[in-house]
């Protein structure tokens, strides 16, 4: 059974009485928990009498078991729940082991596992294939539809051209979008019940423009590192290939005019009040111009226009800017 299909089955009231979900996800693994809490206690005033959560790192698989063997009180369940699953020894569980081929069925036991666990480990192979649910992270129409129904559960809408438009622009990570959404809900004010595309563009885009000239800082520190990385957010967002190269580019032309008023005797302020920008920025910027020979601008300067004209012809963004940011950053 898949993540959706056992959502829709505890939806039904139909929680079995042990469960393995298992994945990278910890949104996700928290709204399962969350929902199988709903089902089994409508009431949360008993929530303090009927559950209890353990630390698999802390906690021995003996207690695990006693817990899980108790008897409720004044409800028809109690659920147990594990987390990190995943830390659980399978050298150390055997009173675990025992108690998974012959549960309580007064007890709902969840473990929850924070990373995906190969079809070796002990707890897999101790359960059935039903029992096993393998958390993946959301994409596409799956993910704007999950979106959309956590925004209806805060109370207000998330329209979908907004959520696909969240999605492209802020990629995939769903704690990323949650804080996006949020922030796009709180801008919209108070009294909202509809967040759109416009809430969202206002929201998201400056996110997006700070992410580009964060690009634009580490290559010009030639921070390789930093710079990959906030390519591929870029990238993963959805921002236009064309749109990271000119920014790049714009870069490295600053730089070539930067060398060349400084050949003409212009000094770090002057320059600056050309630019529009901080004298301890433009300091650092002359620094780096200077450290530069001439062929290596204008080096740079024909890549740019190089991958320009691919990207135009048809070539593949992540790779070829890639490349460019690498060069750029050893450039000199």
């Amino acid at each position: 059974m898949d993540y959706g299909g056992f959502l829709r089955e505890v939806g039904r009231g139909n929680v079995p009485p042990i469960v393995l979900l298992h994945g990278p996800e910890p949104r996700l693994l928290d709204d399962a928990l969350a929902q199988i809490t709903r089902a089994l206690f409508p009431d949360p005033s008993f929530l303090q009498l009927s559950r209890e959560v353990f630390d698999a790192e802390e906690t021995p698989a003996e207690a695990i078991v006693r817990s899980a063997l108790t008897l409720p009180s004044m409800t028809a369940v109690r659920l147990v729940v594990v987390k990190p699953a995943q830390a659980l020894s399978g050298k150390t569980a055997g009173a675990l082991a025992e108690y998974l081929r012959a549960p309580n069925p007064s007890t709902r036991l969840v473990l929850l596992a924070d990373e995906a666990l190969p079809t070796s480990h002990w707890l897999v192979k101790a359960l059935p294939p039903a029992a096993v649910i393998e958390v993946r992270g959301l994409t596409g129409r799956a993910l704007v539809a999950w979106l959309r129904a956590r925004a209806e559960e805060e109370g207000y809408e998330l329209t979908e051209p907004a959520a696909q438009l969240l999605v492209r622009w802020a990629g995939e990570d769903l704690t990323t979008l949650v804080g996006e959404m949020e922030k796009a809900r709180l801008f919209s004010g108070p009294a909202t019940r509809s967040v759109g595309e416009d809430q969202v563009r206002q929201v998201v885009g400056e996110h997006r423009v700070l992410k580009t000239f964060e690009l634009a800082d580490a290559v010009e520190r030639r921070q390789l590192g930093p710079a990959l990385e906030r390519l591929e957010n870029l990238l993963a967002s959805g921002e236009e290939p064309l749109h990271i190269l000119g920014t790049l580019a714009r870069e490295v032309r600053t730089t070539w005019q930067v060398k060349e008023w400084l050949r003409q005797g212009k000094s770090a302020e002057e320059i600056g009040r050309v630019l529009r920008r901080p004298t301890f920025a433009v300091e650092a910027l002359c620094a780096r111009a200077e450290s530069l020979p001439p062929a290596s601008l204008s080096g740079a300067l024909v890549r740019c226009w190089q991958v320009e004209q691919r990207l135009k012809s048809g070539g593949r963004p992540r790779p070829e800017l890639t490349l460019l940011v690498a060069d750029l950053c050893g450039a000199g």
